[in-house]
């Protein structure tokens, strides 16, 4: 009889172990300075319209993206939003955006390589100096207010930084749906402020920075 109750003294003790071990290896990551958090923001019109005409073939498509920064020991994200324009956003509000039917966050996080390193003081400083600037409703790219990616792309872009060493890329933006023809939705968008949609600008996209080759995905909150 003692026998078996140490055996089963032995299990429940090795459970709590591998329970702890298991719980500090999800709660072991660390953020750093200039990690990019990207997230799936939403589901209303204009956030599935994002997604609809720059979702990529990965497991995970993304609609929103934001800088990490410390400041007296606590964690912000330096970001451009609807509404607020850029901003510096405390990270657990941010964390508390659009969380999946498990109240987990769906937000991934990528570090960029440590050529990088060097240049994201600058960058960050970028963001914050651009604070309250207005949010880019129109996604142009040549004008005084910012969208997400837009002020991301340009935190690296305007350092002294070979044109061949931005860690993004630029293309033409689209709003069009796989027939050629204009989401409707985007249609509706810009009647709406009426202007023309900007089909064919240079522009970038939280999507095509995601599939960038200078960054590494670290952490995925929904999995914590």
């Amino acid at each position: 009889m003692n026998h078996f109750l140490l055996r089963i003294s032995y299990i429940v003790l090795l459970s709590c172990v591998l329970l702890s071990c298991n719980k500090k290896t999800n709660s072991s990551f660390e953020l750093k300075e200039g990690d990019l958090l990207f997230q799936n923001t939403g589901s209303d019109d204009i956030d599935n319209a994002i997604k609809d005409v720059t979702a990529t073939a990965s497991a995970k498509n993304y609609s929103h993206v934001g800088m990490a920064m410390q400041k007296d020991n606590k964690w912000f994200v330096v970001e451009a939003i609807p509404k607020q324009g850029v901003c510096i956003t405390p990270i657990a509000n941010f964390l508390e955006r659009n969380k999946n039917k498990f109240n987990k966050s769906q937000t991934t996080v990528a570090r960029l390589d440590n050529y990088y390193k060097p240049y994201l003081k600058t960058a960050i400083q970028y963001g914050i100096a651009r604070v309250n600037t207005p949010y880019d409703d129109i996604f142009l790219w040549d004008d005084t207010s910012y969208y997400c990616s837009e002020l991301v792309y340009k935190m690296f872009s305007t350092q002294d930084l070979p044109k061949d060493s931005i860690p993004f890329l630029t293309h033409p933006m689209t709003f069009n749906d796989s027939s050629g023809k204009p989401l409707t939705s985007w249609v509706k968008y810009y009647k709406a402020r009426n202007q023309s949609i900007p089909e064919g600008i240079e522009g970038t996209n939280p999507n095509l920075m995601a599939s960038s080759n200078h960054i590494t995905f670290v952490h995925d909150y929904e999995n914590d």
